[in-house]
């Protein structure tokens, strides 16, 4: 499979590049979050009532995506039910849900991961979800690394308050300059791929941006701008 066309460097910023993946619908097919919602669920940790509203938020998100309204709910919805509660033990329930999580991995984004991985450049997954869960997916994957959202932690303890940046629309640009700076990555030699027009500012910070399996919104934006789509089919067009 051929690589997608490259972003040039820019002269006198740094050569190394990154690749950064949207992680729903763009790494693996559905929702990281609602296996996340089930086991804090079965962990005593979410009441039915929210077990209920991510079941439905689950069903639409897997045919039409994300929207704006429904990422802030589901945010304070988790940082609300974690409140209080050990670090340690939300690790625990990642770690469980990972293994199930990573078969999902849809083919063609993970032809995309390799072809990258063999042209020397770093992947991060790029997420909304909780850091703890991302950075065990990403390393399950055997990836560079990950930018997701933090919460803050007082005695290990979550506070109920983010720590950072919410990793969505523009805060995942926030996050991704942050991580460019320490690793030296030029973001206009990178690639950014995402299935949502929420990630908007993601893919226009970027030299390269690909649209995987897009929504209408994205779709019709990419066929605008000449940006390359990538179908569940495995077409590039």
């Amino acid at each position: 499979m051929a690589e997608p066309a490259r972003a040039e460097p820019t002269p006198g910023r740094p050569s190394r590049s990154a690749a950064f993946f949207d992680l729903d619908r763009t790494l693996i097919r559905g929702s990281a979050n609602y296996p996340l919602a089930i086991a804090a669920f079965r962990g005593g940790f979410v009441p039915w009532g929210d077990l209920l509203k991510d079941t439905v938020n689950a069903l639409i998100f897997h045919r039409k995506g994300s929207t704006d309204e429904g990422s802030a709910a589901l945010r304070e919805r988790i940082l609300r039910a974690v409140a209080g509660t050990k670090q340690a033990d939300i690790i625990h329930l990642g770690d469980e849900i990972v293994p199930g999580i990573v078969a999902r991995l849809i083919p063609e984004s993970a032809r995309l991961l390799a072809e990258h991985h063999a042209a020397g450049r770093d992947r991060l997954v790029v997420s909304a979800s909780p850091i703890e869960l991302v950075g065990r997916i990403a390393a399950a994957l055997g990836l560079e690394g990950a930018v997701a959202t933090r919460s803050e932690l007082a005695d290990g303890r979550y506070t109920g308050r983010l720590a950072g940046e919410f990793c969505y629309g523009h805060g995942k640009v926030i996050e991704i300059e942050k991580l460019a700076a320490e690793r030296g990555y030029d973001l206009e030699a990178s690639f950014a791929y995402s299935d949502s027009i929420s990630d908007l500012p993601m893919l226009e910070r970027v030299g390269t941006a690909v649209a995987v399996n897009p929504d209408r919104e994205l779709r019709a934006l990419a066929l605008e701008r000449g940006w390359h789509i990538v179908e569940l089919d495995g077409k590039r067009r």
